[in-house]
């Protein structure tokens, strides 16, 4: 079942390439949740158990992934999930999912801006953190708005360092795991002893459901192969290629990057340090190991907070192309891009970041925390969607043979995907630390649908009042 774009959609410029939409999908999943959320992992659940973990998030990704590969292959759109959302499980669905994805990007924009300026500290004390934010932000907002493509080579460039950086990390660990590189200190190569050094499961099993959002969350960022399917070349081929690619590259380099870790940090080290990676490089005596890592962790965070701006911008355009927003949203200049809908997207984001600064304890850890589970609320809304659309295309009368792109054993994909993102959500309640984001992220779900059914009957009043008129 083939769609066609719609007369706004065509206005988008299909500019990126295969290899832009890989990049694209890497740059947003490799980042702070991998740099920093991988120690907290380690030391709450052991060695064994964070790679179990890390295990089940790969399988989550796959699952989700293959789904939205289905739909976004027969409706290549803008906006994606949310669209499918809305037209198969409700328009009030639909809504929600577009304001928790855009909420989490926006957050994650804000915090990634903070970080970044932290990370010129280390280099230039003197300067304050809010210049270095001004700088990023301007730079940013330019990549975005040039045009798609420009964004995307840039994009493409950020990320190819990451990955580099990623695959020069898993070889050098490697050779120190196993006697290759000496360790600084003299000390004899731990081997695979850190593994099993706590026994197993050292605390059970409960703590790798408590850390599922976690995984999950360091995970996030594939789904952007869905948001930009309306502006790739021949989506038909190159989202196929590009979920294929991601998933098996992202199962390599977290798999193997947390394999690592944990076999080189013991269980009772990994939660002291803020990045693990710092302190693996510390042990090896890796020459110049905080520069380097301190320059790799700052274009991981540029990198994040240009998909994060590129990703919220079409949100809020997709938002406004399905007349739920006002539709000054949904414009685009020549080059294709919305440009009204970048830039009060930047503009949250700037809010995200004052309010991390001036209420680091309350205002911007509820946000972080609705963003967190914002992540997972979408990943559901795909599987759920794909099941109701192979569905009533059946139904419909439509064959197998009509969908170029089909996700593997159906039913079980989606229904399998549904149930590990809900558990997921329910490890939050066993978490007190993390409990917070259920506090606040289902009153912004039951705000958002409220929202939606106010401004609906608004809008239907207003049409009313139209064909009188």
């Amino acid at each position: 079942m083939q769609t066609q774009d719609t007369s706004s959609q065509e206005n988008f410029k299909r500019t990126m390439k295969v290899r832009h939409l890989v990049m694209l999908s890497l740059g947003g999943v490799i980042g702070t949740g991998l740099f920093f959320n991988t120690g907290y992992i380690i030391s709450t659940t052991g060695a064994a158990g964070t790679l179990l973990a890390y295990l089940i998030g790969a399988l989550v990704v796959w699952l989700v992934m293959v789904c939205l590969g289905e739909l976004a292959v027969a409706m290549p759109e803008t906006g994606a999930f949310h669209v499918y959302a809305a037209r198969y499980l409700s328009p009030a669905t639909g809504y929600t999912v577009a304001w928790l994805y855009w909420l989490t990007w926006t957050v994650a924009l804000g915090s990634s801006l903070t970080a970044a300026g932290f990370c010129m500290q280390y280099w230039f004390p003197a300067t304050p953190v809010w210049l270095w934010c001004l700088v990023f932000c301007i730079a940013i907002y330019l990549l975005n708005i040039v045009s798609t493509r420009f964004f995307a080579e840039g994009e493409f460039w950020f990320s190819i360092i990451k990955v580099v950086t990623i695959i020069a990390f898993i070889i050098l660990g490697a050779g120190a795991m196993f006697g290759f590189i000496p360790m600084k200190d003299g000390s004899a190569a731990p081997g695979l002893s850190n593994l099993t050094a706590s026994g197993w499961l050292p605390h059970g099993t409960l703590p790798i459901l408590m850390t599922m959002v976690a995984v999950n969350f360091a995970f996030s960022g594939t789904e952007l192969i869905g948001i930009a399917a309306g502006e790739t070349e021949q989506p038909q081929k190159a989202l196929p290629l590009a979920i294929r690619t991601t998933v098996a590259r992202l199962i390599i380099f977290f798999i193997g990057t947390v394999f690592v870790l944990a076999a080189l940090i013991p269980m009772d080290q990994a939660g002291i340090v803020k990045s693990p990676f710092v302190l693996v490089f510390e042990k090896i005596g890796i020459p110049y190991a905080a520069d380097i890592f301190n320059f790799v962790i700052l274009t991981a965070i540029l990198s994040a907070a240009n998909s994060g701006l590129y990703a919220s911008g079409r949100m809020l355009w997709s938002l406004a192309n399905e007349n739920t927003l006002p539709r000054c949203f949904a414009q685009v200049n020549r080059r294709g891009i919305p440009v009204l809908a970048i830039t009060v997207s930047m503009i949250g984001g700037l809010l995200a970041l004052f309010s991390s600064v001036i209420a680091p304890d309350t205002v911007f850890v509820a946000l972080s925390a609705i963003s967190g589970f914002a992540v997972v609320a979408v990943w559901l809304s795909i599987c759920a969607s794909h099941y109701v659309f192979r569905r009533r295309h059946l139904a419909a009368g439509g064959s197998l043979q009509q969908l170029a792109y089909r996700a593997p054993l159906y039913p079980l994909t989606p229904i399998l995907g549904f149930l590990l993102c809900l558990l997921a959500c329910v490890g939050l309640a066993f978490d007190p630390s993390q409990r917070i984001a259920l506090w606040c992220g289902i009153p912004f779900v039951l705000f958002c649908y409220a929202a939606y059914h106010v401004t609906h009957r608004r809008n239907l009043k207003a049409g009313e009042a139209n064909d009188v008129a």
